[in-house]
């Protein structure tokens, strides 16, 4: 069994019942135009990331791996702390460190020691799990900054508010996990599946990988609020 193509035309399509939630947005007076720039800088970033890892895949060079797996972690860090822009500045080193080295780490162990992949920045493998990884410690980092920032504006204490946050950072996650197999198959398990994968195998990947994105949000949170205290901590005392 192989994986069915779907054409230019099947991807024009499965943009109407978007554009249509846009127009809705767009009725109720709503933020449309940021919703139609994210799916423009979606189908943007996707063309270019196709034709980027294309020849990324051909030349397998560790340097350049290494490169790409810098941007995003830079990018995700960025991208954080979207939900707290007044504070981005001094909180872009903490973010950078927590979600880099929680993103290292899991993905580290899933490579080298559970896939044994060889060598180990073979781009095939990294980069697709380099993104589920700090993809998910963004996410959590996020919701981790808002909450906190939220916490301590209503005047709770610090170790009060890193509590709801560290709770309200792992929500998504925490979520996918009550939810897989009940409700979704998720993306990975799926294109196995789709590709001929037995559903046995595809399961074990999920297993493993949600238990990978699950260590990864966690210690991304928790990592961003050890090395964010002092930070806090002042704009709480101000």
């Amino acid at each position: 069994m192989t994986v069915i193509p779907i054409s230019l035309s099947g991807v024009f399509i499965s943009l109407i019942p978007a554009i249509a939630v846009v127009a809705i947005l767009y009725r109720w007076r709503m933020a449309y135009r940021e919703a139609m720039l994210a799916l423009t800088r979606m189908l943007v970033q996707l063309l270019l990331v196709g034709f980027l890892l294309a020849w990324l895949f051909a030349v397998e060079q560790v340097f350049i791996v290494l490169a790409i797996l810098m941007f995003m972690i830079v990018v995700s860090s960025w991208i954080s702390l979207r939900t707290v822009p007044a504070l981005r500045a001094g909180l872009f080193a903490q973010a950078l460190l927590s979600i880099g080295v929680a993103g290292a780490l899991v993905l580290g162990l899933l490579v080298i020691v559970i896939l044994d992949v060889s060598p180990w920045y073979e781009p095939r493998f990294i980069v697709p799990l380099a993104g589920m990884f700090f993809a998910n410690a963004m996410n959590s980092v996020s919701l981790t900054a808002e909450r906190v920032h939220t916490e301590l504006k209503r005047g709770e204490s610090y170790a009060d508010a890193r509590r709801t946050a560290f709770g309200a950072g792992l929500i998504p996650i925490t979520n996918s996990l009550f939810a897989v197999g009940l409700v979704s198959l998720p993306g990975m398990m799926t294109g196995q599946i789709l590709a001929g994968v037995s559903p046995l195998i595809a399961v074990r990947y999920q297993i493993v990988i949600m238990a990978m994105v699950f260590a990864a949000a966690g210690l991304a949170s928790a990592g961003f609020l050890v090395l964010s205290r002092r930070h806090w901590m002042a704009v709480d005392d101000a």
